[in-house]
């Protein structure tokens, strides 16, 4: 099994970015680029080079920096195929179902439109990680602004199908006002309470909330719970289609 070193990379306001090395090879990919500088001070405080660029979207705050770390390390640069007219240049496209490599380590493509038409995930089987860019959030899941209600749900569908143990690394820092959401819909939630004091105790101390597990996010996440019946009884939609649920959840967020 290869090991796959994870490092979180703070950019812009609330954006993260990743650096994954496959330790049998030494290769280093990072998820997504939101600007250049933090990235490659990242790399060269641990002296590796950038094979790699993954994208999960085409929006600003996750190729802004792409360029110029192209131009400085050589890295070539993966996405979506049905996407490839709104992303930079891409080296290699992919599409759902397909596996790409990272040295030894090997990533699954998933579609998860929703946030916007053609997002994809990278999934780790081996290393139980999930990168999901902006479409699942901790305690929360990304607006939707390019496909539907039902769509996202089935995204986000998917990602629930993932083994509970997996470990969610998404694009941005937005956790602490998830919480407070959250907690407008399920405040009895016991689950969310116990995630509520951890997530409350890492931002005090200015760490940040990546990654959480599929496990916890089944547990408290409101958008991934929309068939649960505590939710659904909630917001008084006892036996209503999940994808219904789901979009009522998602349109209080959007005003809250």
């Amino acid at each position: 099994m290869s090991a796959l070193e994870i490092v979180t990379v703070p950019c812009l306001s609330d954006n993260y970015a990743y650096l994954l090395r496959d330790a049998a090879t030494g290769a280093v990919a990072a998820i997504d680029a939101p600007e250049a500088a933090p990235i490659i001070a990242a790399l060269e405080a641990r002296g590796w080079g950038l094979d790699w660029v993954w994208l999960t979207h085409h929006h600003g705050d996750h190729v802004g920096g792409l360029a110029a770390l192209v131009a400085r390390f050589g890295a070539r640069v993966l996405g979506a195929a049905a996407d490839a007219g709104r992303l930079p240049k891409l080296d290699h496209a992919v599409r759902e179902g397909e596996m790409v490599s990272l040295g030894a380590a090997q990533a699954a493509v998933i579609d998860v439109s929703g946030h916007t038409l053609h997002h994809i995930a990278f999934h780790f089987p081996q290393a139980r990680a999930l990168f999901s860019g902006d479409a699942l959030f901790v305690l929360g899941c990304g607006r939707v602004f390019e496909g539907t209600h039902a769509m996202m749900w089935a995204s986000l569908s998917k990602l629930a199908r993932l083994d509970p143990a997996t470990t969610v690394w998404c694009g941005h820092e937005y956790t602490l006002a998830n919480l407070k959401f959250a907690r407008t819909i399920e405040r009895d939630n016991p689950a969310l309470a116990e995630q509520g004091a951890m997530i409350e105790a890492a931002r005090a101390q200015g760490k940040p909330t990546v990654p959480s597990t599929i496990g916890r996010e089944l547990a408290a996440n409101p958008f991934l719970r929309a068939k649960e019946a505590p939710l659904q009884a909630a917001l008084g939609l006892e036996g209503a289609d999940p994808a219904a649920v789901f979009a009522e959840v998602r349109r209080r967020k959007d005003a809250f």
